[in-house]
């Protein structure tokens, strides 16, 4: 019996044509398989190395946790052999978690890349709002609109910059996003919301550094403030008394709110003066008037005017009616100055002040009589004593 080995491809030949090309048997070829004869297989070369390199194929090493310290790291050896083998050293201190080593010198380039991140995000704005501040020509309005959209642009440069240099893998973010998501409807509703409201604001000019709103405290009292800062959250609003109050920019959207200098900075203020009945009213008149238009800040375009508000129970009352253009500096000093001057004007000219008039009405009743009787029996018997006898 013949024993033969036979690859794969002669196998495979002869099973797919086991009497040859032409149909026909011959005793005697080499390489036909007779019926009896030994058949050896013999792997192919392919299969077993590979199936070798499989089962022997080593795990993978643990990849480094910063990718720039790493790039770091050679760049430096290359310099310097021996600051490279104090870097190597601090690399080599190492743990591993999963499958990233972190090492000492991982941590410290981390901290220096997230401490340069945020130096150049802060100085990066702080730039770029001086070179618009000095290349643009545009209002203070749209100056902060400009500056707040520039320093959220810095700020997302410099986060995307220092992912990047950590070398970190933004789908892996992916699995969180849906639970930030959920965080920023729930917890940071509010702060997002102030944001828009801020630059919506800024947008429609409504509400703009330096103008003069009506603002009222937890009881319920009611002052004026001026504008000094629009910010992320809040606006900042400074009063007379340097109380300063920080409102929320939605609560200035969504509410009603009174702008004493929203489209025009021109304020009336009014002035309550009494005179008595006794008075010339028209010389009082003219004397208001010209107490009105000697204050400073008072505007003389449009004039003072007086009205004549009524009638009281011991007064002539009159309405001086001033105009001023600066209400942050206050409205109060400005009354009191015209009160001051109109007061030396009226006693220069004989224009009465009056007080108060009340008149008076006593009910009779049996110990009011006895009293008034003997009153008038005292007064009556004094009158009759004669002078040297009270002696």
């Amino acid at each position: 019996m013949a024993s033969s080995s036979i690859g794969p491809n002669s196998a495979t030949q002869a099973v797919l044509d086991p009497q040859g090309q032409d149909g026909s048997t011959t005793e005697g070829d080499e390489g036909v398989l007779q019926a009896g004869d030994t058949v050896v297989l013999q792997p192919a070369p392919g299969d077993g190395e590979e199936l070798a390199t499989t089962a022997t194929a080593p795990a993978e090493p643990a990849t480094d946790s910063v990718k720039a310290a790493d790039e770091l790291k050679d760049a430096v050896g290359e310099q310097s052999q021996t600051v490279g083998s104090v870097i190597e050293r601090l690399d080599a201190m190492a743990i591993q978690v999963g499958s990233m080593d972190i090492s000492v010198w991982d941590g410290i380039v981390f901290l220096a890349v997230v401490f340069g991140v945020f130096a150049f995000a802060f100085f990066g704005s702080k730039l770029a709002h001086l070179g618009l501040a000095r290349v643009t020509r545009l209002d203070q309005t749209r100056r902060l609109l400009a500056e707040k959209i520039i320093t959220i642009v810095v700020w997302g440069m410099a986060f995307f910059i220092g992912i990047d240099l950590l070398g970190i893998d933004l789908t892996a973010l992916a699995v969180f996003s849906g639970a930030f998501g959920l965080a920023i409807g729930f917890g940071l509703q509010k702060t997002f919301g102030n944001l828009i409201a801020g630059i919506i604001l800024l947008m429609d000019k409504s509400i703009k550094p330096g103008d003069v709103i009506a603002v009222a405290d937890q009881a319920g009292n009611e002052t004026f403030g001026q504008i000094q800062k629009i910010g992320i959250r809040a606006v900042s609003i400074t009063t007379r008394d340097q109380k300063e109050y920080l409102i929320p920019n939605e609560n200035l959207m969504i509410n009603q709110v009174e702008n004493w200098s929203y489209s025009s900075r021109n304020v009336r203020m009014q002035v309550p003066v009494g005179v008595s009945y006794h008075s010339d009213i028209d010389r009082a008149e003219e004397l208001m008037l010209e107490a009105a238009m000697s204050c400073d800040r008072v505007l003389k375009s449009p004039p003072p005017t007086v009205w004549l508000d009524g009638y009281g129970d011991s007064s002539v009352n009159f309405i001086i009616h001033v105009w001023i253009t600066d209400p942050e500096a206050g409205i109060g000093n400005v009354k009191s100055e015209v009160l001051k001057r109109l007061w030396h004007l009226f006693r220069d000219n004989d224009v009465e002040i009056p007080f108060p008039q009340r008149d008076i009405n006593l009910r009779s009743n049996e110990g009011l009589d006895q009293l008034i009787a003997a009153l008038e029996q005292k007064r009556a018997t004094k009158s009759r004593t004669p002078k040297g006898s009270e002696d």
